[in-house]
């Protein structure tokens, strides 16, 4: 195996009409079978990077910004953009396209931390990511620092360290009622 390979080695996307049984009482595509289609493709991208069997890990933030209706095909994109050392962050962005129009929406883009197994079912190393272009680096380190915040965020509101005399002026304005001993 490699002991770095590019982005562009591991790419993935697929392409898929959106049909009647994708939809939500809306009349839209549900968004549950979107999630399954991106949890998919962060698999086959990550999979292919680190030519092992991966797992979802946690996926970071997914915001709809754009329905798909029935009819458009819904074509999903995969990079990996960090690697740790048995962890890749998949980047994945999802577009709809209505045939009749060619009208092209973003609808939405997500991160998929991926963790490569062994046979053994253990965590895998995986390639470290050469990065040749400054959209490369860009990716890379806001993966790194969305981690690094992730860990930080964390460990604050743990319950051990979490004091709730330092957020009762913070929550003061939200659809709250606090009635606690």
């Amino acid at each position: 195996m490699k002991k770095f390979k590019s982005s562009r080695e591991s790419r993935v996307a697929i392409t898929e009409l959106m049909l009647p049984s994708h939809s939500n009482f809306g009349g839209k595509v549900h968004g549950g079978h979107i999630l399954n289609l991106m949890d998919q493709i962060a698999f086959a991208c990550a999979s292919k990077h680190s030519q092992s069997y991966c797992v979802t890990a946690s996926v970071n933030r997914v915001d709809f910004l754009n329905p798909i209706e029935v009819g458009e095909l819904a074509t999903l994109k995969a990079s990996i953009n960090y690697t740790g050392k048995t962890s890749m962050v998949v980047g994945v962005r999802v577009e709809s396209e209505n045939v009749t129009t060619g009208e092209v929406k973003h609808c939405n883009s997500s991160y998929f931390t991926m963790v490569a197994k062994g046979k053994d079912g253990k965590n895998k190393t995986v390639p470290g990511l050469i990065l040749k272009t400054k959209q490369d680096i860009r990716r890379f380190a806001r993966s790194k620092e969305r981690k690094q915040s992730a860990f930080k965020r964390d460990s604050k509101y743990e319950s051990n360290n979490f004091k709730v005399n330092e957020y009762l002026e913070f929550l003061k304005g939200e659809n709250v009622k606090m009635d606690f001993d």
